[in-house]
């Protein structure tokens, strides 16, 4: 069909006209980014204020706010957030404190410098599933490396898992070992960032090291540093397969994490509603924690201005 014959049709003209066309480019998209995240995110929240188990036939029945009021109200959710916070406090800490000190030794230039960096951040490169699998073979009882060397000081047999703290302790160090090398990126991004003059006219001034830390070092990677705050605290609070993998949340609950109380309350429980008034809810910490953080950057700047 000649072009000026489509052009006379109404559609046609509707398609060619260039003030459409960036909108039809964006269309299909759009299409995709709905079906897969706004209408299962639209879906599930529906899902929140009704009685609905995905294993049951029967048809939903409407209970407005019950579904949030009976998850905020048990005790387990509590215990699972509590053990959350455990969880994320120590492996936030952790990470920040090794991917500082790796920060500090890769910001100079020695030989090797390059390769030792590749194999720093070779966990982050990893999957959760390998991570996962290669800790709880490391905290095996009967060959793993960890049983291994302290039944060179102990004669018993030494179970790393066995307890609630080594349970915990096995987790945040397999999750701290795997993302230590993103926030020493982020902490090198920024040690890279300062001049270099400054240094030497604190060396100059003949300033302690502490004081060229408090006020060289330290303001240039202050931002970068909450922004690992921000995105581990995050990234934490949903760990799933580690847990699930290490420890499964044993022994007992100790180690089952708000992700991994979640999980089993959709899929093993069945209780879709109350799965999905939790989810929300978890979502809502989400939200007002990546505000606390921008609140916080954002009266930095202030303060910064005024200054």
């Amino acid at each position: 069909m000649p072009e000026a014959a489509f052009t006379q049709g109404g559609f046609g003209a509707w398609i060619l006209d260039p003030k459409r066309r960036g909108a039809l480019l964006v269309t299909p998209a759009l299409a995709i980014l709905f079906v897969m995240n706004i209408f299962p995110l639209l879906w599930s929240f529906g899902l929140s204020f009704f009685n609905y188990k995905a294993s049951s036939q029967r048809i939903p029945k409407f209970r407005g706010l019950d579904n949030y009021a009976d998850v905020l109200t048990d005790d387990k959710v509590w215990e699972r957030f509590q053990t959350t916070a455990i969880i994320v406090g120590s492996s936030v800490v952790m990470q920040l404190v090794v991917g500082f000190l790796l920060a500090l030794l890769l910001a100079k230039t020695f030989p090797l410098r390059r390769i030792i960096l590749m194999l720093i951040l070779t966990p982050m490169m990893l999957s959760f599933v390998s991570v996962g699998v290669f800790f709880k073979l490391f905290y095996e009882p009967t060959f793993g490396v960890v049983s291994y060397v302290m039944n060179i000081f102990t004669a018993e047999p030494f179970v790393t898992l066995a307890t609630p703290y080594g349970a915990i302790a096995g987790i945040v160090i397999a999750d701290a070992w795997m993302w230590s090398p993103f926030v020493m990126l982020l902490v090198l991004a920024g040690l890279v960032s300062v001049p270099k003059y400054l240094y030497e006219a604190a060396e100059i001034d003949r300033a302690s090291r502490w004081r060229t830390f408090r006020t060289i070092t330290f303001p240039y990677i202050k931002s970068l540093l909450l922004l690992a705050v921000l995105f581990r605290t995050i990234e934490t609070f949903k760990l799933f397969d580690i847990v699930y993998i290490i420890t499964e949340g044993g022994p007992g609950s100790s180690t089952e994490t708000i992700a991994v109380f979640l999980y089993r309350t959709a899929f093993q429980f069945f209780k879709t509603s109350q799965s999905s008034a939790l989810a929300y809810i978890v979502l809502f910490i989400v939200i007002v924690l990546t505000n606390l953080y921008l609140y916080a950057v954002n009266r930095r700047v202030a303060e910064a201005e005024v200054e």
